[in-house]
């Protein structure tokens, strides 16, 4: 079922977690932020829109590394009901950034994530700044000449520390989130 999160909350501040990742680290949020900015992704391995959209992530995201934007990127999914978001599985996509799984859905919840993908970008100070889309392909993978929504964002945070004041709500499937 598609989501679509609210939008920015400015200046609303990021929790920390301490969460494993697919390369087998732990990572902080203090270990993921970068000198310009934080860009923090709910994402997961079975999602429709996130596999269409993937190549464009990763290259948005490794463009950002090299402004000064860390990235990460966060699985809360069920992995019971959704074994394709399973840790063990979590290592094919094989990201150049962190991949962590957030099991037992604390931080996730903690972000208020709504769906796969939902994007969080902080400034150096962990305010909100952006909480949009990537662009505007939602579930459609190779649509030439779109507007780089996320990395424009981004791209202003890491350069004068504020997100635009327009933005565009992300759209996916849902968190799986566990019957408690």
């Amino acid at each position: 079922m598609a989501v679509t999160p609210p939008i920015c909350a400015f200046d609303w501040q990021a929790p920390d977690f301490a969460l494993p990742a697919s390369d087998g680290k732990t990572y902080s949020l203090a270990d993921v932020s970068g000198k310009n900015g934080t860009l923090v992704m709910f994402i997961c391995n079975h999602c429709p829109y996130v596999i269409s959209v993937l190549d464009r992530i990763i290259g948005d995201a490794t463009e950002l590394q090299k402004l000064g934007v860390g990235v990460v990127a966060i699985n809360a999914n069920d992995a019971v009901a959704y074994p394709e978001d399973s840790f063990e599985n979590m290592h094919k996509l094989n990201l150049p950034f962190p991949y962590l799984h957030d099991e037992t859905q604390a931080v996730a919840r903690a972000y208020n994530a709504a769906c796969t993908p939902d994007f969080f970008g902080f400034n150096t100070d962990m305010g909100l700044q952006y909480r949009g889309r990537l662009d505007a392909s939602g579930r459609q993978a190779d649509i030439p000449n779109l507007k780089r929504d996320l990395f424009e964002a981004m791209k202003q945070v890491a350069e004068t520390g504020l997100g635009p004041r327009h933005q565009i709500a992300s759209m996916g499937c849902s968190i799986k989130w566990k019957n408690t």
